[in-house]
């Protein structure tokens, strides 16, 4: 029997809330260190902040993994350039990977299952970038640059694009999409060497 099963209720809970902590400590510092998006103008970033959260989503379930998500937001809005606008479609955007991928693992602990949920998360992530590009960042990005710089900053590195919906369908769907496979991609290769940390094993 493994000393997880043996833990009280209580103190596995406060294991888990700890581990959350430590995980969202991680998320917080990870949100700096953007580097540029792939085939996009400087002003898109991208980061692995979402890497902690998608651990804690397999290690103790995918609302854990959102509560990272909104912790890691909640103490970036002390550095907000966007009055929380930012912050609100980054956590949107992070849930949409870790909540599928969690909830798909927690009804089946498998390499197999894992795998099938961070690439539906994925894809939930690509998605909802589309969203929260085209409704929430975008619109953010016009207080500072005319809409129409900003679509020919993109079409400078994908030609095909002229409007705001190609913005969104041919770079922040497809950007994401493989940021979210990125991610996946790390997580799978360092679970189960944090599982027995995390899980107090």
């Amino acid at each position: 029997m493994s000393s997880e099963r043996k833990m009280k209720p209580s103190s596995r809970k406060l294991h888990t809330m700890i581990g959350t902590a430590m995980l969202s400590a991680v998320a917080f510092v990870l949100q700096f260190l953007e580097f540029p998006m792939p085939l996009s103008p400087s002003f898109a970033k991208m980061d692995f902040s979402d890497l902690p959260a998608l651990i804690g989503a397999f290690a103790y379930g995918p609302l854990w993994g959102m509560v990272i998500e909104a912790v890691k937001n909640a103490l970036h809005l002390m550095q907000s350039a966007t009055g929380g606008i930012g912050e609100l479609a980054n956590f949107l955007m992070g849930s949409a990977l870790v909540f599928p991928a969690g909830i798909l693992y927690k009804h089946q602990k498998s390499r197999r299952t894992a795998l099938i949920g961070c690439l539906t998360g994925s894809v939930c992530m690509g998605f909802m970038s589309a969203l929260t590009n085209y409704y929430i960042l975008l619109p953010l990005f016009e207080a500072f640059m005319p809409i129409e710089q900003m679509i020919q900053a993109f079409a400078e590195f994908i030609p095909f694009i002229h409007t705001k919906l190609d913005v969104v369908l041919l770079n922040a769907l497809p950007m994401n999409t493989i940021k979210g496979l990125l991610v996946s991609l790390v997580t799978m290769l360092l679970y189960k060497r944090l599982s027995p940390i995390l899980k107090g094993r």
